[in-house]
């Protein structure tokens, strides 16, 4: 299964009764696992947490932990980016070469690298002192 087909397929999963707005995520790890997540909304947090997150979690409750690469699915006019937290957790087990594609349910996609997506990203080497 590709990682298209597995972020369309854990998106069906989403549980957005406020929003209903539907979004799934399926990442490789550098195991070459494939981990999925779908975001999740609740009475007490209606905005939720996203499908990047979740694929990340189970990424990590799996014993991997570094992405080679990961798609998003939500059904929007254009590719639908990751919020600025998942962007920053992407940037924590990716390198910034590491592609990220985003698509729609109507088969348009874009394609980035971590760095372009969250340049400047805040990384371990800003607490290096020498």
């Amino acid at each position: 299964m590709s990682l298209l087909d597995a972020a369309t397929a854990v998106r069906e999963n989403a549980y957005v009764p406020y929003s209903r707005f539907k979004v799934g995520a399926a990442l490789r790890a550098t195991s070459g696992a494939v981990h999925v997540g779908c975001n999740v909304e609740n009475v007490a947090y209606p905005e939720g947490t996203c499908a990047e997150a979740g694929a990340i979690a189970a990424m990590i409750a799996a014993g991997d932990t570094r992405i080679a690469e990961i798609f998003v699915i939500a059904d929007s006019p254009t590719p639908v980016t990751p919020c600025g937290g998942c962007r920053q957790k992407i940037a924590e087990f990716a390198d910034p070469s590491v592609r990220v594609t985003m698509c729609t349910t109507d088969g348009l996609s874009q394609t980035v690298t971590v760095a372009d997506l969250l340049p400047g990203a805040f990384a371990n080497s800003h607490m290096d002192r020498t």
